[in-house]
């Protein structure tokens, strides 16, 4: 049997894997303490499970529009309008399942074959692999740890070719938590300013879970209005993330061509989720700010357990629920089996299958010399975590 090529293009995200590993340890009777994905740990709130029974009772079960419903979509562009400042309209949205397949959407749409894609490292691992579906070439701009892993003007000129057709990136960014101040962005957009032909996808998916705030847009400046795909949904600011409901917004050109896209793949979203979305997007913040606040706690306690160990260096992150230590002190080092740690990869196996910790190693996301760790968990399941990561690096020699 010979399958597609495609398969060859491109490689299963690294932290659904290293969550799959350690449900595998977990249904061997071992106690695998989870700090790889990127879930929140919280139920979604009461008023938005009782408008998806609503929903039910109101007979919402047949198809939708391929972008959603129009109410739904009209609801983005109010929470846009509220929160952003960012007028769209209806027939500028697409809603999808998850902010996934609206990246999906955005970088089929844009991206032909040979087309360069600049992506700032470190970035969200499945960027790189929709490129290289979309027949794209990932071109891969390596940001500083002193600089908050953030791509700076000179670097994104000195990347841009004739054959740069878009740029991707995310802020807050997944997996480091940067986040892109005004004038950082102003700077960008002065770049951009200078070559037209080139697209703008901002994920901003992890825009309610700041610190320290405020969120700020690369969709807000008009010489880039056209050419900006902003990405977001509802999966992390509250806390929807098997709801899978994520959404775009465009120029109409690239939301009509997310649209026809979107028509031969999945068709619409699901409907009782999309009738949820409505009231999630227009009702009040206190339970994601609630939320957000048990993360705030949850970050400094993580920043102050990450001092008690050794050789692990890390920015406090301003958002989103990781932190994305340096741990290059490890490689070289010996377990107590007399193994080597290399890299990354290894040190993660390490502490999989000798702390009985879950993380996703930094290669995944660009950055070698890394390795993320989720605080989207309980306070006892940090602690735990973390102690028997101190644990298990001790032993190494």
């Amino acid at each position: 049997m010979h399958l597609s090529s495609l398969l060859l293009r491109f490689k299963e995200p690294e932290t659904l894997k290293m969550a799959k590993l350690g449900r595998e340890l977990r249904a061997k009777g071992i106690d695998i303490t989870d700090l790889s994905l990127g879930e929140p740990d919280f139920d979604t709130p009461e008023h938005i499970k009782e408008a998806a029974k609503k929903a039910i009772d109101d007979n919402y079960s047949h198809y939708t529009p391929v972008a959603g419903y129009v109410d739904l979509r009209q609801a983005v562009c109010t929470k846009l309008l509220r929160d952003n400042g960012l007028h769209y309209t209806p027939e500028q949205i697409v809603v999808s399942t998850g902010a996934k397949q609206s990246i999906a959407n955005a970088v089929l749409a844009i991206v032909d074959q040979g087309d360069e894609v600049i992506i700032p490292t470190p970035y969200w691992v499945t960027y790189s692999e929709i490129v290289k579906l979309a027949g794209g070439v990932p071109v891969m701009v390596k940001t500083a740890f002193e600089n908050g892993f953030k791509i700076t003007a000179d670097q994104l000129k000195e990347n841009i070719s004739t054959k740069t057709k878009l740029f991707m990136f995310s802020s807050p960014c997944n997996p480091t938590g940067s986040v892109y101040t005004k004038k950082e962005l102003d700077s960008l957009v002065s770049v951009f300013e200078q070559f037209p032909e080139v697209f703008i996808m901002s994920d901003e998916i992890y825009e309610y879970i700041n610190y320290e705030g405020p969120h700020e847009s690369i969709a807000q400046y008009e010489s880039l209005k056209e050419r900006v795909v902003l990405i977001n949904g509802l999966s992390k600011g509250y806390a929807m993330t098997g709801w899978r409901i994520g959404y775009l917004a465009a120029s109409l050109t690239v939301a009509k061509a997310c649209e026809k896209i979107q028509g031969q793949f999945t068709s619409a979203t699901n409907s009782i989720a999309q009738r949820a979305a409505i009231v999630a997007l227009t009702s009040d913040l206190k339970p994601t700010n609630e939320m957000v606040s048990a993360f705030k706690e949850r970050r400094k306690m993580v920043m102050n357990l990450m001092k008690e160990i050794p050789g692990m260096i890390c920015n406090e992150p301003p958002a989103a629920f990781y932190v994305f230590p340096d741990i290059k002190f490890y490689f070289g080092k010996k377990t107590p089996a007399g193994e080597v740690i290399h890299n990354a990869d290894e040190l993660c196996m390490h502490l999989l299958n000798n702390a009985h910790v879950s993380s996703v190693t930094g290669a995944a996301f660009g950055e070698p010399n890394c390795i993320r760790l989720s605080f989207a968990n309980s306070v006892e399941n940090i602690e735990k975590g973390f102690k028997k990561i101190k644990d298990a690096l001790a032993d190494l020699n």
